[in-house]
């Protein structure tokens, strides 16, 4: 209950101090929370009173392509550090503030075996108000579908019919002129490449080399470069769209890539020589979760308009990253590939390759889901892999190579390697390691895997059966304690598994996109004693709240925020996340956002449940009010926040009363000072206290203010 505590000034003004219960409580109604906190944004709590979270700024001016869901730290012998980034669409290492793409090459073909073709023409007629169509004087070269260009007009067509490019009339894919003279030059710089059995699907990245000119502006230089793949047309042809020599990290913006095109003339009529090479990255994956097949599954652009999808397919699946570091090296799987090895002696400039193509490589796995090298012990840990001599994939197994080994992973009686096979659930979803062993959840169960030394190296017990979770990120380990949010339930291990009573339960799953789950990523912000998870809400597809358990005052919290992972501090001085503008951010830096320039405000809010006297069956009347409430380490010149008190005569009636008031810091020497009272006239049967600001360079923590609240009679 709220403490009504009363103390006296004078014989005129009786003052209540309001002394909330710290924590949110969204499993009751407002009225029986009485003495609590029922709503908030970007508000936390320390030594049970709130105050607002630290802000966030850049951490580098440089965006990454893709969705990033992983993120690792960690430092080279030679004291440099690293973080590895993994996005649906590429693996980065982040030295610095510069990103290097390392993401590994799946196919390099043989010279000559890719070529190339697009169109140029002339307009055969004026586009006016009775064609509103473009008909060109022939449709040889012309890709089935593209983006052209007419004088200084860029504009994109559907498909083909004979000499005519439809699905472009005025008004539809960027024609806007209302007409263009007849004979016109056409320019095309979608260009159609033809490589029997590519592979390769929408979004991948290509590199050629060795390309000779189309005969025009479509050069040499334009084409030996890397591209990113538009659409596939067939298992043997797909599209590209050629642009100025640059390179990919010189053209990635918030937006994707921002590419100056070429559009060809009537001279590009070749077909890039006999000895192109063709190096094809891993393909990519998703960063929507597909929920079955057919028309509208997944994500949109991902195959032709009323294509079905097929959740088989490589790269059809939400992307998500395992990574690790060996030593100084690193060890990285795409969920469901291959796994890779990045070597620090190479160089950032060097791409991961296949653990299998290590010299001395024996029986290594070729599928995983999970990637992780057992610190303890020097063991490289995959799970959900093939058997030894299999290429098929088992969900349940997890392998071992041997000792401080990457390539041996044949198991012998002169080695440590081995292997292991869950016998409940249908697949490993996530493993986190502690102190004294590996944590490894499948849909319906969770384990202890722990190292036993020869002759079995490792040996496994289940801990529970009765237990789900979220998604692969869904898990972490705190202070060797295990926290993870499941499906309507929170849980944590610490020796036996616990449902963690949580207070804002029903708020979090009840508005919750269950379509979206994998998304839900587990983070620790040790330095308030803080768990929080991201996930996503009902009318959104991306991460766009969070929830939070502070283990250290057993409390829970929550707000709206857009972040896809996030990094504890440790090797970096701040927390670290990743939001969907493909920005990587410091956090607890100052009190605004910094994704913006300038850095914008950031909303922060309290409100309180109602407070009544007695049983409410009196009216209340308040005419003053004493703010406590420190502004420490604010920026802005005049910190203030706004302290509002809403009176009701009703548990489920609207707010009749409402006096907002701002609270200003008036010195900070010799002590810091603010308001020192505001007048107001509220009555009704109960109230509620609302604190929120929305200033730039504004912090604040509240304390414990004090009303003249009166009894008002019972009408």
């Amino acid at each position: 209950m709220l403490l009504l505590r009363q103390t006296r000034k004078d014989d005129a003004m009786p003052l209540t101090k309001l002394q909330f219960k710290p924590g949110i409580n969204r499993e009751t109604t407002s009225y029986s929370n009485e003495g609590g906190w029922f709503d908030v944004d970007k508000v936390r709590f320390r030594f049970g009173f709130p105050e607002k979270i630290g802000g966030w700024s850049k951490y580098s001016s440089t965006a990454f392509l893709g969705t990033c869901r992983a993120l690792h730290p960690w430092s080279a012998l030679d004291g440099t550090s690293f973080i590895g980034v993994g996005t649906h669409l590429k693996y980065y290492i982040l030295e610095g503030t510069q990103y290097y793409d390392i993401t590994p090459i799946r196919l390099t073909t043989s010279a000559g075996d890719a070529t190339f073709a697009t169109g140029a023409d002339t307009l055969n007629g004026a586009i006016d108000a009775t064609t509103e169509t473009i008909v060109i004087d022939s449709a040889t070269g012309f890709p089935a579908s593209g983006r052209i260009k007419i004088g200084s007009e860029e504009i994109t067509y559907a498909s083909i019919s004979s000499v005519t490019l439809l699905g472009c009339a005025r008004g539809q894919n960027g024609t806007t002129a209302a007409s263009h003279a007849d004979g016109a030059a056409v320019g095309c710089c979608t260009i159609t490449v033809t490589e029997n059995e590519h592979g390769a699907l929408a979004d991948d990245f290509v590199t050629f080399t060795d390309a000779a000119t189309l005969g025009g502006v479509i050069t040499a230089a334009v084409l030996n470069q890397e591209y990113q793949i538009t659409s596939i047309v067939s298992a043997n042809a797909y599209q590209i769209e050629a642009r100025t020599v640059s390179t990919i990290a010189s053209i990635t913006t918030t937006g994707g890539l921002n590419a100056t095109f070429v559009f060809a003339n009537t001279s590009d009529s070749g077909s890039g020589g006999s000895s192109t090479v063709a190096a094809y990255q891993i393909n990519t994956g998703l960063d929507t979760t597909i929920v079955g097949n057919g028309w509208n599954a997944g994500t949109w652009g991902r195959g032709t308009w009323n294509s079905s999808t097929d959740t088989s397919a490589s790269g059809q699946m939400l992307r998500i990253w395992s990574h690790d570091n060996f030593g100084e090296d690193l060890l990285l799987n795409d969920r469901d590939g291959n796994i890779y090895y990045w070597d620090k002696t190479n160089g950032t400039g060097v791409r991961a390759v296949a653990l299998s193509t290590l010299s001395g490589a024996s029986s290594p796995p070729t599928k995983a889901k999970i990637v992780l090298v057992s610190d303890n012990d020097r063991h490289v840990v995959v799970f959900g892999t093939n058997a030894e001599n299999s290429t098929d994939q088992d969900p349940l197994l997890i392998r071992f190579g041997s000792q401080a080994s990457l390539t041996g992973w044949a198991a012998a009686a002169t080695n440590t390697a081995g292997d292991l096979r869950i016998g409940s659930g249908s697949e490993i979803v996530a493993a986190v390691e502690t102190k004294q062993q590996i944590m490894v959840f499948t849909d319906v169960s969770l384990h202890a895997m722990q190292f036993l030394g020869p002759p079995f190296t490792f040996g496994i017990n289940m801990v529970s059966d009765n237990i789900t979770i979220m998604g692969p990120l869904a898990a972490i380990n705190v202070e060797d304690n295990v926290f993870w949010m499941g499906q309507e339930e929170f849980y944590t291990y610490s020796g036996a598994v616990q449902r963690i009573p949580c207070t804002v339960r029903d708020y979090v799953f009840s508005d919750f996109n269950f379509f979206q789950k994998e998304k839900v990523t587990a983070s620790s912000n040790t330095a308030f004693g803080e768990i929080w998870w991201f996930y996503p809400s009902s009318s959104s597809s991306e991460n766009d709240r969070y929830v939070v358990f502070n283990y250290q005052q057993n409390l829970w919290y929550y707000g709206t925020m857009d972040r896809t992972v996030w990094l504890d501090r440790g090797i970096n001085a701040d927390p670290i996340a990743a939001a969907p503008d493909h920005y990587l951010y410091n956090h607890e830096i100052g009190f605004d956002d910094g994704s913006t320039d300038p850095a914008t405000a950031i909303s922060a809010r309290i409100e309180s449940s109602q407070i009544d006297m007695g049983d409410g069956d009196h009216f209340l009347f308040m005419s003053k009010m004493i703010p406590d409430l420190t502004f420490r380490d604010s920026t802005a010149s005049l910190p203030s926040a706004t302290m509002t008190l809403q009176a009701r005569n009703y548990p489920g009636g609207l707010y009749l009363q409402t006096q907002a008031k701002a609270v200003t810091r008036t010195a900070t020497v010799p002590l810091e000072q603010w308001t020192n009272q505001v007048n107001l006239r509220l009555r009704g049967r109960a109230f509620s206290l609302k604190l929120e600001s929305t200033d730039t360079g504004v912090g604040w923590r509240l304390g414990t203010p004090r009303v003249d609240i009166r009894p008002d009679g019972r009408r």
